[in-house]
């Protein structure tokens, strides 16, 4: 495990949480401690998880049916957006399991409760705008790009897409786009939820606090980003299904990362 070092100086300036730097073995380890949170809590896991590949089927079945394809990738990729705060409840599993609580199913809404719970569903919010301003971003992108085009079906959108200039245009811009918007969310919310999960502290503080984990640990945070994305990646293959195990495993693992970069 990498040596954990705590910034000088960071908790007095916040007026807050003291933010640790990591390193790549702390990722490794979070990412253990996600997995085994997982197998010790399957069921409950996998039943919060289940709503998301559900979610992702209806959301392409509407796509499909309202001649809207030029969303569908954005629609995806935007999961990866809310998917900090969708979370919550699976933070909730692991930080009772990290207690020594009971970890039923229905203790996850406990989460409800908690004082924060404000400050969390003001901080969902924002996560959500930002979902929908990558959403308005995209589509005027393909329009730009592509003018009053409408594809007809899914065979004909991925070949424009992938075999015309204007469709590599567009996925290089759009990637780039992509890109930008989900630096900014992981900015803002890598340890915020969490933190206010387990304290009460106001919106501002635990964004700060997750800036300055950020600004702290930039290449590990960097790394942390790709490791999300590559696993949502591979959940979403599946028509997914494979969610129902990448979404826990990011959660728990989230919540550990939480634990050790943010001192007690």
């Amino acid at each position: 495990m990498a040596k954990i070092h705590t910034m000088p100086g960071v908790g007095s300036a916040l007026e807050g949480p003291v933010v640790r730097t990591i390193g790549v073995a702390d990722l490794k380890e979070a990412l253990r401690r996600g997995i085994d949170d997982f197998l010790a809590m399957p069921t409950h896991a996998f039943f919060i998880a289940l709503i998301y590949p559900v979610l992702g089927l209806v959301l392409a079945g509407a796509i499909f049916g309202n001649n809207v394809l030029p969303l569908l990738f954005p629609l995806v990729a935007g999961f990866a957006l809310v998917g900090p705060f969708a979370a919550v409840g699976l933070y909730e599993l692991s930080r009772r399991r990290e207690r020594g609580e009971e970890i039923a199913l229905t203790r996850a809404s406990q989460v409800l409760r908690s004082p924060s719970i404000g400050s969390i569903a003001a901080l969902g919010a924002l996560l959500l705008l930002i979902l929908f301003l990558w959403l308005a971003t995209a589509q005027a992108l393909y329009h730009t790009i592509f003018g009053n085009y409408r594809p007809v079906s899914l065979t004909g959108f991925l070949q424009e897409v992938l075999t015309t200039r204007q469709g590599w245009t567009l996925i290089l811009i759009g990637n780039a786009i992509g890109l930008a918007f989900s630096a900014i969310v992981l900015s803002i919310s890598v340890v915020s939820f969490p933190l206010l999960l387990d304290r009460n502290v106001s919106v501002a503080t635990a964004v700060q606090t997750s800036l300055q984990a950020v600004g702290a640990n930039p290449g590990p945070m960097v790394l942390w980003g790709l490791i999300v994305a590559v696993m949502l990646f591979v959940g979403f293959i599946p028509f997914f299904f494979g969610l129902a195990v990448v979404i826990p495993i990011l959660g728990h693992a989230t919540w550990h990362l939480y634990r050790r970069v943010v001192a007690d």
